[in-house]
């Protein structure tokens, strides 16, 4: 196992300065004219001290990484050192040179922070993953930071996500889904979800076409296996006809329960690109109706938050782990609530915590799922989508924030449709301790991540000193978590798992 450092230095402001750094990077000179990132990188020392570099710094086209290793530090022993960079570290480069994870592991360094996964969803993540198997201790940059790392980089990755994806060969597999399944052919696609990838990514040609192939190809949905052009499994889940064929775990169980006792189930089984628009026409032909009557014509619509719930089934089906055979994701709404399932705990290093906050870093678990998705605008480019389409929408909609638990091997997000469901999810020896009043108060609570003693008294209309009491008592309970002190102190909201 890793061993963290025991350097004393604030990760937040390394983080920063490695931004500083990439804001020093030396632009290369292309005969197309396209872009080149923006890199930074940091060492710290087990003294505490620094040493920084940019990508082009020294020599253009330098990465920052070998810069940084290579030239700057080159002769030292780095052992305990502790890397910041602002990209994942490249783990290929054109011979002679070597890529960057390799000049980190071969400086031995063993703790590493990234701000955001390479683009290119055919080797996204495996610079990561060629260190974590060197025994690197893997780190990501803090949410917001990563968003100034893409908002820099706003044109490079622009332009990158308009070019092929690159197929890098290497001994790193970060699923056995990137290969050919046995006996899956191209005549097991559907020329239906092919269609409605080629119209929303605006490939002119038809999805029978060699370019278009050529371009699945480039993207590792399709893989030459002797001799022949057949649907990697990661192409299947995405586009097959029926992909629980060969992948008996893929698509979701979907259960609907209805006010009069009864259920409605259905399995969706089909692409994955299809999935989520079935799946919401499903749940309003089973789910009541509310009529509009505040239009002068009569409109009947389910009662259902349908944005937040395609943000977490698209993140379910995208992000789920399908090396857990036999468990598929699942999806039931009842009167009060909305639970996803999803095989398989956080992507590392995100934390359940992390994501509690909604303030996870951008990772994935599948690029290349997510590379399809967020290509058809059912998927953020980078990461789970969490601040938009599910804390500010619940927001904007008045309702409790959603929750994230564990059970067994599945993650858990609960999406409450009222204020009163996120009050029954509290334990009942945590709810007969509460009055009445302090029970309000938490339904209230629970819209937010923190409060103070000062905005709950406003919130709820009553004086300072019984607003203190009301939140003493809900700390006791464990609802609470004090945070600060002085003027400073606020109280973070704490979700029953």
């Amino acid at each position: 196992m890793a061993e963290k450092t025991t350097a004393a230095f604030d990760p937040r402001r390394m983080m920063e300065m490695a931004i500083e750094a990439m804001r020093r990077s030396v632009p290369e000179r292309r005969g197309d004219g396209s872009p080149s990132p923006k890199v930074g990188a940091v060492l710290v020392r087990p003294d505490g001290s620094t040493e920084t570099a940019a990508r082009g710094e020294l020599r253009e086209g330098n990465h920052a990484e070998y810069s940084l290793l290579e030239r700057k530090c080159a002769g030292e022993r780095l052992d305990g050192c502790v890397l910041f960079t602002t990209l994942e570290p490249c783990l290929y480069r054109n011979q002679p040179k070597r890529g960057c994870a390799r000049h980190i592991v071969s400086a031995r360094i063993r703790e590493v922070y990234v701000g955001v996964e390479d683009d290119n969803p055919a080797v996204a993540g495996k610079g990561i993953e060629f260190l974590r198997r060197a025994d690197v201790m893997i780190h990501m940059f803090d949410r917001d930071l990563q968003e100034t790392i893409l908002a820099e980089n706003k044109r490079f990755f622009e332009w990158a996500r308009l070019q092929p994806a690159r197929q890098e060969e290497g001994p790193i597999q970060l699923s056995r889904y990137e290969d050919a399944l046995e006996a899956v052919e191209l005549s097991d696609l559907s020329e239906e979800a092919l269609e409605r990838y080629r119209a929303r990514d605006d490939v002119a040609v038809s999805v029978t076409a060699p370019e278009f192939l050529r371009l699945l190809r480039q993207q590792g949905l399709l893989v030459e296996q002797d001799g022949a052009t057949r649907p990697s499994g990661f192409g299947l889940l995405l586009f097959g006809k029926r992909p629980r064929n060969a992948i008996p775990q893929a698509g979701i169980l979907a259960r609907a329960d209805l006010a009069d006792g009864k259920s409605a189930r259905r399995e969706f089984g089909e692409a994955l690109v299809l999935i989520p628009g079935m799946l919401e026409d499903w749940l309003k032909t089973v789910l009541p109706s509310t009529i509009d009557r505040s239009r002068m014509e009569r409109r009947e619509s389910v009662d259902l938050p349908f944005e937040m719930i395609r943000e977490a089934v698209v993140n379910a089906l995208v992000h789920r782990d399908y090396d857990l055979a036999g468990e598929k994701c699942q999806l039931v709404v009842d009167a009060s609530t909305i639970t996803v399932r999803s095989p398989g705990g956080p992507i590392p290093p995100i934390t359940l915590e992390q994501l509690n906050a909604f303030s996870a870093p951008m990772k994935s678990r599948n690029a290349q799922l997510h590379y399809v998705f967020a290509r058809l605008g059912m998927a953020e480019e980078q990461g789970f989508g969490l601040e938009q389409g599910l804390k500010r929408n619940a927001e904007a909609l008045g309702l409790p924030l959603p929750r994230f638990a564990m059970d067994g091997d599945y993650l858990v997000l609960t999406i409450f449709r009222d204020s009163a469901a996120a009050a029954i999810s509290i334990p009942k020896q945590v709810r007969e301790r509460l009055t009445k009043a302090e029970m309000a108060g938490w339904e209230w609570m629970s819209t937010r991540l923190r409060v103070t003693t000062a905005e709950y008294a406003e919130a709820m209309g009553i004086p300072n000193r019984t607003a203190k009491n009301h939140i003493r008592k809900l700390v006791e309970s464990g609802l609470l978590r004090r945070r600060g002190a002085g003027p400073g102190t606020f109280y973070e909201i704490v979700r029953p798992s």
